[in-house]
This record gives structure tokens, sequence and C-alpha cells, in this order.
């Protein structure tokens, strides 16, 4: 585990911190700051360990931790006892492959969950972003472990390599603009994704959505993931009648790494009333209905009525 953590000054700029109570932002930095915190912004622990730790009630630490959960900056499978911080990888990244190719161990710390396949997600994005070097230490010391922990699995290298080679061996026939939209790998999926997404005014930038689109892609997500998202949404903006304004996301914010696509779209339409005061018994009788704990299902909201509802909550 590192000794130390990259904290941004700005974080006192940060509307959601500054939102948080003073207890809430204590369990924020004694998560972030956690001897146990992994390398890939995640680590084992309970919340009941973490308040005997700080000497508090259970319930108490319970609280404050939701808060934070809630503005989306921990997230959190008590089945699995996985705690993780979105956005430490952000700004406590690999300074070189070779960090990279230490992340497995890391992972080999974490049970398998939902939330620890979104830690490595997010960890493969931010490899290639970072460029070649990093990108390429990831199929053989991260991605290999990841395929054990997920359905969806990685691209295997070996298999890549073996293709290339073969290409270079028999190289087809150059592609027309026509065909490849001068958007390269994935664009037959992008198609039916992109002529199924809401449209919207200003129209979508195509060539911007594509790269997005494909990022995602490379990062392991499947098409048919992607195509669903895009459905659902479409359903929801058409169900309020937003269909053709500004209000639709751009589809490359859409395929972007905030993963829109993600999102329980289907049940945030039509759904939430947002008539009246919001109680929390209320969320939870809504969270029901959908199978999910409260403050999962706030998450499933689009922000205007998240952010109503956590006014009403006082959140």
């Amino acid at each position: 585990m590192g000794r130390y953590r990259k904290i941004d000054t700005r974080i006192w700029n940060d509307e959601k911190f500054n939102e948080l109570s003073d207890d809430a932002k204590l369990v924020f930095f004694m998560v972030l700051t956690h001897p146990n915190m992994t390398a890939l912004g995640a680590m084992r622990h309970t919340i009941a360990g973490l308040a005997e730790e700080m000497g508090w009630s259970t319930e108490g630490f319970r609280e404050a931790f939701r808060e934070a959960s809630l503005k989306g900056m921990i997230e959190h499978d008590p089945k699995a006892s996985v705690i993780a911080l979105p956005n430490f990888i952000r700004y406590n990244g690999p300074e070189s492959p070779n960090v990279v190719k230490a992340w497995s161990t890391a992972l080999d710390l974490l049970p398998e969950s939902e939330v620890t396949n979104r830690v490595v997600m997010r960890a493969a994005r931010l490899a290639e972003d970072k460029g070649e070097g990093f990108a390429k230490a990831l199929p053989e010391a991260f991605l290999k472990d990841f395929a054990k922990t997920s359905p969806k699995g990685m691209p295997n290298q070996e298999q890549e390599q073996e293709q290339e080679q073969e290409q270079k061996k028999n190289p087809p026939s150059p592609p027309t603009e026509k065909a490849t939209g001068g958007g390269g790998d994935f664009e037959e999926d992008f198609c039916e994704a992109y002529e199924s997404f809401p449209k919207r005014k200003p129209s979508h930038n195509r060539k911007e959505a594509l790269r997005a689109y494909q990022a995602r892609r490379r990062a392991g997500v499947t098409k048919e993931e992607l195509l669903a998202g895009v459905q659902r949404y479409a359903e929801y903006i058409r169900a309020d009648g937003k269909e053709g304004t500004q209000y639709v996301k751009t589809a490359a914010a859409f395929f972007g790494p905030d993963e829109h696509w993600a999102q329980d779209w289907s049940s945030a339409s039509g759904v939430v009333d947002l008539s009246g005061k919001w109680t929390w018994d209320r969320v939870k009788k809504s969270a029901e209905r959908s199978g999910m704990k409260g403050y999962e299902w706030l998450q499933t909201l689009d922000g205007g009525a998240k952010n109503r509802i956590m006014m009403d909550l006082g959140i």
C-alpha cells in the first residue's frame, strides 16, 4: 500500500464536497488516507470496522458514510466488503508502466464484486488515456486478472497479436471512407447505437461520439451494454418529451467515462413523482419497488430529480 495520497487543494472549491457535513468530510478523508487503500482506489473493509477504528458508533459512521455515498464520492458493496473512491485513481494515477504492472497485486486483495469491476474499468481507461506504454502494460499484468473477476472480460493480447500478424500476411483491401466514416474500429456497432440515440438541438457531434464509443469498447464494454443503455435513455427522454431539445445529453458525453450508458434510465422515467415533499421513508418505498436500497435507487435518477429529492432530505 502506498504511504502517501495526493489531494487536490481545489477539493475545497468542490460543490459536492462542501455540501457534506463535517462528519462526512472526515469520513471521506479517513477512507482516502486509510492504510488499506490500494493503488486502485479500493480496499476490503466494512463500515463497522472503520467506525471502530475511529471510535465512533456504527450508526453514526454509517450516516456520515451514506452522505458521501449519495454524492457519488464513495462506492460500497456491503456483501463483498469492498469500499472504493471513484476519483481516487484520477488524482493518484500511475507514474510509469511499471506501476500499472503492479496493479494485479492490488487487484488480488479485492473480492469479486460489481464495485471491483468498476474500479478495474476506470483503471484500464486511465492507462489507455495516458499513452501506449501504459496501455501495453495492462493486458499482461491486469486485464488477465480482470477476465477472472468479470463475465464481460477484456481483450486478449495474444489473440490480438495473432490477428495483427495474420493481417500483415494477408492485408485486407483498404476500406472506403463511406464504410468507416473516418472512425476506424467498432464503426458498425457504433452506427446501430448512434441511430437509436434520441435527437437533440444543437445536433450531436458524430466524430466525438464515435471516439468516446470506441474508447468504451476498447475498455471492454460490450456493444450490447451500450446499445441497451441508449435504448433505456431514449425511452426516458421520449417519455419526458425532451427529444429534439438541448436537454438531451450529447452522444459523446453519454458514451464518455462517466458511464451514463450504465444508468437505469428506465427506472428514472415515469416512476418519480416530484410533487409533495420527499422523506427518507418515501425514498425507501420507491427503492423497494425497483428491488434496490434507498441510496442505490437515488443513484439511478437523473440530476434534476436526484437533486430535488436530496434537497428535501436535507442532504
